[in-house]
């Protein structure tokens, strides 16, 4: 639950800064884009220079969001940081490089993992969220924050991208009445919004000729419980831009018999990254993320490893996986 005592003092921060920086983590996907680029629109509202910050480049399938193309991969001096959908170091590792810490970091998150920023301000994290363009959605009605057009076509699409478009088993009534009160506010209509994401999110030829192929090499463990798939450095800068690969894996994993869990490894030079998304009855993807340094939810998660080979890494994590679905079923 989001405090009275945590709002008031996000307004006094907020309202002592001239120049903020919004920073989203390495992996941006439409939640983290989303609410950064409404908390935009909601603070240039207020008179305040706002910067948009991540340190990768947003890709080519995420530009339906609005705002996306005031995403700034470089750092400009401000007096508050607002990090949005992120809590840990490891996601933000990059931007910790560039943008100091001797003036206030804000966190807004709803992922079930403890911050490790020693050098927090104030850490909004509240795991009840399914999305944090919800946490911000609640702040903002708190506060009287104007929310205008703009930031409520980037907040709806910022809850449909971490709900599954409003399918997933975090999505509670409360998450249906924000979006009715943003659709309603600003006379938007949520099927004239889906086309348009659709029409600037289309997967060229080559991404589906390319998905073909990943799903080839796609690996079953424990009786079709687990399903993997690797995906390496050379296919990662060939096609990421023109849509997430992982996400090309779970989409069709979403509708897999027998699949409990599907995890797709991304093999960088210098790190492995590990998607994880419950498919049917094993709602413990924080767990599995966690035990490599990760986090997230039950049903959605992530981890990133720097000291392993996936030869190496690998047996690690089917081991861990089997453990914890022995233990769910106990």
């Amino acid at each position: 639950m989001i405090t009275s005592q945590q709002t008031e003092k996000l307004q006094k921060l907020v309202e002592a800064a001239q120049v903020i920086t919004i920073v989203q983590a390495e992996n941006p996907d439409a939640d983290s884009l989303g609410t950064s680029t409404a908390l935009t629109e909601i603070l240039s509202a207020q008179g305040k220079e706002v910067h948009n910050q991540c340190s990768v480049e947003i890709p080519k399938y995420m530009r339906y969001i609005p705002g996306w193309e005031h995403v700034e991969t470089t750092y400009e001096k401000s007096d508050l940081v607002i990090v949005v959908d992120a809590s840990a170091k490891s996601l933000l590792q990059k931007s910790l490089e560039i943008i100091p810490n001797d003036i206030p970091w804000v966190t807004l998150d709803h992922h079930k993992t403890q911050t490790d920023i020693d050098f927090l301000e104030l850490g909004i994290n509240d795991s009840d969220y399914p999305a944090a363009a919800l946490v911000l959605y609640d702040i903002a009605s708190q506060l009287n924050w104007e929310i205008n057009k703009t930031a409520a076509t980037a907040l709806i699409f910022a809850i449909q991208g971490d709900t599954l478009g409003l399918t997933s088993v975090a999505t509670q009534p409360d998450t249906m009445r924000a979006v009715a009160d943003l659709l309603e506010s600003h006379d938007l209509n949520i099927g004239e919004l889906e086309a348009k994401r659709r029409e600037l999110s289309r997967k060229p030829l080559k991404v589906i000729e390319y998905k073909q192929k990943l799903m080839q090499r796609t690996e079953l463990h424990f009786d079709n419980a687990l399903v993997t798939v690797e995906i390496p450095l050379e296919e990662i800068k060939e096609i990421s831009d023109l849509y997430n690969p992982a996400a090309l894996f779970m989409e069709e994993m979403r509708v897999a018999e027998e699949v409990r869990l599907a995890l797709a490894f991304k093999v960088y030079d210098d790190r492995i990254t590990g998607k994880l998304r419950e498919i049917n009855d094993a709602p413990f993807c924080d767990k599995l993320a966690g035990a490599f340094g990760g986090g997230g939810h039950p049903y959605a998660a992530g981890f990133k490893v720097h000291d392993r080979t996936i030869e190496e890494l690998k047996p690690e994590v089917l081991k861990k996986f089997y453990e914890l679905l022995e233990e769910h079923h106990s």
